[in-house]
C-alpha cells in the first residue's frame, strides 16, 4: 500500500450523511468523497467506528448502506461486548481512512484509551492514514470543545487526543449553546484557540496545519476562534470550498 506521507484529518461539524428519496436511507456526502479522495487509494480501505453510540447495530448498519455503490472496501470496529478483530492495532493501520461518528466524545474516548485505540490511531496518523469524523468524531482529535456526554447541558471537555492543538466547535449554527461556551472557554483559557465548524462544513488538516474548510451547504461557514486580551474572544469567519459532487 503507497500513502502520500502526509497526515490528514477532516473534522466535520455535521452532515456527513443525509437524506435519500427512499424513507429512513441515509447516503454518504461530498464531505466523505472529499475525504477519500485524500487517501490517493483508486478503491480504499474505510474503517467505520461507532464507538460514540455504543457501537449501536442498527446505525453501523445504516453507514454501511450509506456508502452502497461507492468503490470503497467497508469494514468496522467494535469493542462491545469486546474487540471484533484479533489485532484492533492492526485493522487501524491496515485502513486507507477512518470515519468515527458522532455520540458521547468522554465515552468514545475512555473506551479507546481502555483498549489502546488512542494510540493506533496516532500511529495510523502517523503513517498517513487519512482520520475523519462528525460531532464526536471531530472532537476526538482535537485538546477539546464542548459536550452533551454529560446531559443535556453542554459541558467544557479538555480531554482529546490533541493531534491537533486546538480547541473544536461542531453543530456550530445549530446548537445556540455551542458558540458561546466554545467563546467563553477560550477566552477563559481552559480552552486553547481553535476551529468550528457549521453543519455541512469540514475542517481539513494537513499535519497540525488548519488547510481549509470544505462544504456542501451554500450557507455553511467555518470559524477561528482567537484568546484576545485578558478575557476576550475574537471569531473570525473562514469561507468554505463547496464540494458540490
Amino acid at each position: 500500500m503507497t500513502r502520500s506521507g502526509q497526515s490528514h484529518i477532516l473534522a466535520i461539524g455535521g452532515g456527513s450523511f443525509r437524506q435519500t428519496k427512499r424513507q429512513g436511507f441515509l447516503e454518504a456526502s461530498p464531505l466523505l468523497r472529499y475525504a477519500l479522495d485524500l487517501t490517493g487509494q483508486d478503491r480504499p480501505k474505510l474503517g467505520l467506528l461507532a464507538t460514540a453510540t455504543g457501537d449501536g447495530p442498527d446505525w453501523l448498519l445504516t453507514m454501511y448502506g450509506a456508502f452502497a455503490g461507492w468503490d470503497v472496501e467497508l469494514s468496522h470496529l467494535t469493542v462491545f461486548p469486546m474487540p471484533n478483530v484479533e489485532d484492533p492495532r492492526a485493522w487501524v493501520l491496515d485502513q486507507d481512512m477512518i470515519y468515527v461518528s458522532g455520540g458521547s466524545v468522554a465515552n468514545l474516548m475512555a473506551l479507546w484509551r481502555l483498549h489502546g485505540l488512542d494510540e493506533a490511531m496516532e500511529e495510523a496518523w502517523r503513517a498517513g492514514v487519512v482520520l475523519s469524523g462528525q460531532s464526536a468524531g471531530a472532537l476526538c482529535w482535537h485538546v477539546g470543545g464542548n459536550t452533551d456526554s454529560f446531559g443535556p447541558d453542554l459541558r467544557v471537555w479538555a480531554d482529546g487526543m490533541a493531534l491537533l492543538p486546538y480547541s473544536c466547535g461542531v453543530h456550530y449554527n445549530s446548537e445556540p449553546q455551542r458558540r458561546a461556551l466554545l467563546q467563553a472557554s477560550v477566552a477563559s483559557g481552559e480552552l486553547p484557540d481553535g476551529y468550528a465548524a457549521d453543519e455541512g462544513v469540514g475542517l481539513h488538516y494537513v499535519g497540525t496545519e488548519f488547510i481549509q474548510a470544505v462544504s456542501v451547504d451554500p450557507g455553511g461557514y467555518a470559524y477561528r476562534i482567537e484568546h484576545d486580551g485578558a478575557d476576550g474572544v475574537k471569531e473570525f469567519r473562514i469561507e468554505p470550498r463547496l464540494l458540490t459532487s
